[in-house]
């Protein structure tokens, strides 16, 4: 079988596991304290330009979005997000489970503008009975989104500008975020995001981690007593050590880029012989979660040999598939996967 479900299918990283052989016999403090994640944390501040930034390493990407939406609201307040925002569509009702509504917007190409924003939050308070409804209070989005797509840097200032000007706290999910800066279309740095983002996170579970993602609160902005509310909504390793250890290798010499390009690079091959052979593209996607449009009739003789990921239905022959590629996607992999297409 060829595996393009996803992009955490694999383990880890071999240097990330070597690492992780390497200091299993030390005695190290837990719940994040070791010298690991101390070091992870300067290397993550250090990278992003922002030296004063809290860092927090969670378990995943649910977990985080979860604690740190639900930590940021009041308990009459709501989180803004696209119609197809992980929150919105793919967390189980997560953000929902903790007692916070998730107030959708419309979306282009998974992304939402500035202006749909500053006019969801103009409505709201243009409405005399905005006391009987669910406050915004705070605004989220991804890059890459789940349609694989990038925020413009100049995207990313509108919708900042906005979220500053309504005292609303800006958090993205950064699940693939190691993807998008590798990814040449991408015009964000981890220095741009830290400087419009309030919080966001460093995905390590998507970039060859074998779990983790690293929350930055980039201006001294983190709720009382995070790390208590991390560990009340289970998101908080005893052993710290997992992720401190994965995370300091990850930022050591770039393998964080490594991890990234690898990633981008066989997804443009995987585009460009797709493409070659005629087929339908969902969408304009140049990270690494390409979307086809494919007739349901070829849908079962490929899963005999493929594993990939049901999107959405595109009409009533047609469904939207998505293949991912990852860390350790192999160009043959990719060609071989080319070669039943």
């Amino acid at each position: 079988m060829l595996y393009f479900e996803n992009d955490y299918s694999e383990g880890a990283h071999p240097k990330l596991l070597q690492r992780l052989m390497d200091t299993n016999m030390e005695h190290l403090s837990g719940y994040g304290s070791d010298t690991y994640t101390l070091s992870a944390k300067e290397k993550i501040r250090e990278l992003c330009g922002c030296p004063e930034a809290d860092v927090y390493f969670l378990t995943g990407g649910t977990q985080t979005n979860q604690t740190v939406i639900d930590s940021v609201l009041k308990s009459y307040e709501g989180v803004i997000a696209a119609s197809t925002g992980h929150v919105s569509a793919h967390e189980a009702g997560a953000i929902e489970f903790t007692g916070h509504k998730v107030l959708t917007l419309p979306q282009k190409d998974g992304k939402i503008t500035a202006e749909d924003l500053k006019d969801l939050i103009d409505t709201f308070y243009g409405d005399e009975s905005y006391e009987h409804m669910v406050f915004p209070g705070m605004v989220y989005i991804s890059h890459p989104t789940e349609y694989g797509t990038l925020y413009t840097k100049k995207e990313l200032e509108a919708i900042a500008q906005v979220c500053k000007s309504s005292n609303l706290p800006l958090y993205m999910d950064g699940a693939r975020l190691i993807t998008a800066l590798a990814c040449p279309e991408n015009e964000l740095t981890l220095t741009d995001i830290a400087e419009l983002c309030d919080i966001f996170y460093i995905g390590g579970t998507k970039a060859g981690a074998l779990c983790g993602e690293a929350v930055v609160f980039t201006h001294k902005n983190a709720p009382a007593h995070f790390l208590t509310l991390i560990k009340q909504h289970g998101a908080l390793l005893a052993k710290g050590r997992l992720c401190g250890v994965q995370f300091d290798t990850l930022f050591t010499g770039d393998l964080y880029k490594e991890t990234g390009k690898n990633a981008i690079e066989t997804a443009s091959l995987l585009r460009e012989g797709l493409k070659a052979k005629g087929y339908t593209f969902y969408n304009d996607s140049p990270t690494n979660q390409l979307f086809l449009v494919m007739e349901d009739t070829l849908l079962e003789k490929l899963k005999e040999k493929v594993v990939f990921s049901f999107w959405e239905k595109a009409d009533a022959a047609h469904t939207v598939i998505r293949f991912a590629t990852s860390w350790a996607t192999s160009k043959q992999e990719v060609e071989a996967l080319l070669s039943l297409l």
